[in-house]
Formats: structure tokens, sequence, C-alpha cells
């Protein structure tokens, strides 16, 4: 199990089959930044074009196509002190009615938030609003990252699929462990995308966007096939389902669920499905881009009820 200081120097908009950044073996860990979802670094400085550049991607030693690589996020801060934000509700989270309502401008109307990472808190400095200056507590999470599509896909960063992708599911924080099925030889794990705190469903198009300092840590599962990505945290199972429209993306996930209680908890099928019925917890995703998330949750103490 080794460590590795990684520096990029260059990023995708896309996550596919490109040649790998760096060699990484079961185990090890990976400390690296992420530039923010408009190409900026840690210096506030334009970079690379935007659209949720990528770090990556990492080859997985070993890992082959059936195998699940799990990720660790060991941990996830931003490294720079400006963070911004969409300012208007995006039109497909509102009634058609009101979007005329919104205001519509030609350059993308922002909020920005200064940080205080010493506090762990984003405070709203501009435009002046009602709300002053609103402050919020720091929730780091990344938005955007997964794993390379089989049949030589690069899939665009805008959007999502069973490889992970732009899910902006604000439980894909510190602490938690991402479980995604390997498609091609290597994994190639791409990271990006840091939101200083989000609100569910991202729905005025950005989180905080902020650039990151990001550490994780990687383990095989060799054999271990999954359909769709899965995490866990200290207090749930996680499952993700990423489709539109939304009904698509809650059946993916509720139906990776039922296969992880019986694969994994020993259920029957009567039985992972009434403890579902009666115990199951959804959050909202990504639902402002081409594909919608939802995550299905299950608590770790109904399952140790279970032994």
């Amino acid at each position: 199990m080794a460590t590795h200081h990684f520096t990029p120097e260059r990023y995708y908009t896309a996550i596919g089959t490109y040649e790998p950044v760096l060699r990484i073996a079961d185990g090890d860990t990976v400390i690296t930044t992420t530039v923010d979802a408009g190409g900026a670094d840690a210096t506030n400085t334009s970079v690379t074009p935007g659209g949720n550049p990528q770090t990556g991607p990492f080859y997985v030693e070993g890992a082959e196509p059936g195998d699940t690589l799990a990720v660790h996020f060991d941990r996830l801060w931003p490294n720079r002190t400006y963070g911004f934000t969409g300012l208007y509700l995006a039109p497909n989270v509102v009634d058609p009615w009101y979007v005329t309502e919104i205001p519509h401008t030609e350059e993308w109307p922002r909020a920005e938030w200064e940080l205080d990472l010493e506090r762990g808190t984003a405070t709203l400095v501009s435009p002046e609003t009602k709300l002053g200056k609103f402050t919020l507590p720091l929730r780091p999470m990344l938005g955007c990252f997964g794993v390379a599509p089989g049949r030589g896909q690069a899939i665009s960063t805008a959007t999502s699929g069973p490889h992970g992708g732009n899910m902006d599911y604000k439980g894909f924080e510190q602490g938690t462990t991402v479980y995604f099925p390997v498609a091609v030889e290597g994994a190639l794990l791409f990271v990006g995308d840091g939101h200083a705190v989000q609100g569910d469903g991202e729905i005025v198009g950005t989180g905080i966007e902020v650039s990151f300092d990001v550490q994780f840590t990687v383990s095989l599962r060799k054999g271990r096939r999954i359909h769709w990505p899965r995490a866990e945290n200290a207090t749930h199972i996680i499952t993700v389902g990423n489709a539109r429209p939304l009904d698509q993306a809650l059946q993916h996930a509720t139906t990776e669920m039922s296969r992880w209680l019986m694969t994994d908890y020993g259920l029957d099928m009567a039985g992972a499905h009434t403890l579902l019925g009666q115990c199951i917890e959804y959050e909202i995703g990504n639902v402002f881009d081409p594909a919608y998330t939802v995550a299905c949750k299950v608590k770790k103490s109904l399952l140790d009820i279970l032994g």
C-alpha cells in the first residue's frame, strides 16, 4: 500500500478510455487536486476549459470488467476562498408559467461566496439580496466522478450513468466509500467538480463551485459485479440510479438496493422487498443536467438487527 502525490497537468470533460496519468495498486492512496467546474485552479486562474473538468484517469492494477472498485474519500476540502453559484432556479425545476418570471440575461448570472476555510463557512458576498451576508457551514462533496464506461465510450461530464459521472449527490462527501462497476481494464477513475456546499438536486445548476484538495484510497473487489454505483457511510448503505425521467433513476436505484440486500445481507426477495417497503429512504441528486440522479438509502442499524 503506497501513497501517491499527483499534480495534474491536463483535465478531461468526458469520462472515457484515456491514457492513464498514474498507475496505482489495490489499497493505494492518492493525494491530488481538482479545478472547479469552470476550469479554475486554487489561485482562481483558468487553466482548462470548463464543463466539470476531471483529474485523472487513475489506472488501478488488476481491475477487470466484472470487478467492483471501491473509492474511499479520506479528505475533501476546498483549496481557495472564492466560490460561485448560479443565481436563479433552473427552468426544469419550476412550473412552466413561472419560467417567464425568472430574469434572463445574455451572461449567466452568478452569486459569489467567500469561504473561511479555518471556520468552515461560506458567506454570500454578491449580489446584494435580502439574504444579506448569508452564511452556511461547509459540507464539501464531489459532484462529478466515476470510472470509464465500456465499449470505448467517452461520456460527457455534463451527464451520468452506470459509470458515475455528474451525479451531484451531496452524500458523496468525506468519509464515504463509493463503489463502481468496473467496465474496462484498470477501471480508469476520474475525480472532479468540487462543491463546498450544495442542496439536493443542484437546482440552480451549481453547488458552491470551488477547486479542491482530494485524498482517496482505492480497493478492489474481484469478481463482485454490481450494476449501478453504490456507497456507504457511517449510518447508511446507498445505491444510485442515473437516468431521465426521474422515475427511471428511482427504479435503477431501488433495483440495485434490492440486489444488494439479497446478495450481501442474505435476504430472500420477499424479505428484501418487505424491508424496503417500510424502511427505504430516497434523496434527489442532480435534476439539472441531462440525466437525473436518485439515491436510495437503508439504515445500517436496521441491517445490524439481521446479524
